[in-house]
């Protein structure tokens, strides 16, 4: 019993080990204040998506009255360069690229599990 507990206060120490590096490192990354560096390491954080706002605006619109139909005639092309934009540049970031990661090694033990 006593050998399970150290099994586990050993495990709780290494994923403490772990967090407190990552922690470490983020903090530094978020030290750095060279211009270009920042800008890159602050689009991997939060990636900007123009398609979707393109696509907003141009529902929006597309939805409003108006009696001369002009900004029908806008929103429709608007929508459309949202979806072919949406298509070019993703908005994906490093939390959705680990999030797919974890997709796939979870597929993939799946399938491991499956055979054996």
């Amino acid at each position: 019993m006593v050998d399970h507990l150290k099994a586990r206060l050993e495990k709780l120490r290494k994923i403490h080990e772990t967090t407190h590096k990552r922690v470490s490192l983020y903090s530094d990354v978020a030290k750095i204040h060279h211009g270009p560096a920042s800008k890159s390491l602050g689009c991997l954080q939060k990636a900007s998506a123009p398609g979707k706002k393109l696509q907003k605006v141009g529902f929006l619109m597309l939805w409003i009255p108006e009696p001369t139909g002009v900004t029908c005639a806008i929103g429709g092309p608007m929508i459309l360069a949202g979806r072919f934009l949406d298509k070019k540049y993703n908005g994906s970031t490093i939390h959705d690229i680990g999030h797919e990661t974890k997709n796939n090694l979870s597929s993939l033990s799946d399938f491991k599990k499956s055979i054996m």
